[in-house]
């Protein structure tokens, strides 16, 4: 049986391979997999650089287990930031109605859903087909997954009725995409990571879109890079939201919420794309 195999010799082998949490690793490896020659199946993998999140089949985030597969972003912990301060403002909310945008596997929705209760009407959307498959998988009874470009896969009734709308949209600049480290660079689709010549393309496209969709009141709430954070407060404040940048130091982590005005709301407004 598999479980036999030392451990250590399961870490020595991760170790030359270049993981850095061997031990920790080949431990999880030994847990999950069903078999001796399916543990050397996953061993050889990750040895491969497979990250060990797609050769495990799932991602822990938020305390809870997130299915992902190959060609999906994998959830960071980072963003355990953007879910925790969501929950906060679902949490004081009746009936509240998120929008989770650019939501991969739909990590953030199931956790805000987990913590919220049952009256929450989420909707997660993706343009990505695998993230799409991932996030249904996951939020199964839990939000209404879409497919399609950011605000445009929503139907119009959502407009000025949306209490929260978050996004791990990619925000890495595309002269960095080459600086990430080969579990990212090779293994998850550039469109989950390339954020353009800043890194802000497709946040400036969330920001300038999102007023028409919040309720008075309403908040967007999304992860950038603290380098990035000035920036996308100015961008925040010039479509009418009140902006604040908040930071974690462990893991390192920057999360700009924008809050809209609590009386001015046309729910007949234009969506912007």
């Amino acid at each position: 049986m598999h479980r036999n195999i030392p451990e250590e010799l399961l870490a020595a082998r991760l170790r030359a391979a270049g993981c850095v949490f061997a031990e920790e690793e080949a431990g999880l490896l030994l847990a999950e997999a069903s078999g001796s020659k399916n543990l050397e199946q996953m061993v050889r993998q990750r040895c491969a650089g497979s990250p060990l999140e797609q050769v495990l089949g799932w991602a822990g985030f938020c305390g809870l287990r997130i299915t992902v597969s190959a060609g999906v972003f994998i959830p960071r912990r980072r963003t355990e930031l953007l879910a925790a301060h969501a929950i906060a403002l679902i949490s004081a909310l009746t009936n509240p109605v998120l929008v989770e945008l650019c939501c991969g596997s739909g990590a953030v929705s199931l956790a805000i859903a987990s913590r919220t209760g049952h009256s929450l009407e989420a909707y997660a959307v993706d343009i990505h087909p695998a993230a799409i498959e991932c996030a249904r998988l996951n939020l199964a009874g839990r939000a209404t997954v879409l497919a399609g470009d950011l605000f445009s896969a929503l139907p119009q009734t959502l407009l000025g009725r949306v209490d929260v709308v978050v996004a791990n949209a990619p925000y890495v600049p595309t002269s960095q995409l080459d600086t990430l480290p080969p579990e990212a660079r090779d293994h998850e689709p550039a469109i989950t990571l390339d954020g353009g010549a800043d890194g802000l393309t497709v946040l400036r496209r969330i920001i300038s879109a999102a007023p028409a969709w919040l309720r008075p009141g309403g908040s967007l709430v999304v992860e950038c890079s603290r380098e990035q954070s000035a920036t996308v407060a100015k961008l925040m404040a010039a479509q009418d939201l009140r902006p604040e940048i908040i930071t974690s130091e462990g893991p390192e982590a920057t999360i700009a919420v924008g809050r809209g005005p609590a009386g001015n709301r046309a729910g007949t407004a234009q969506a912007r794309i």
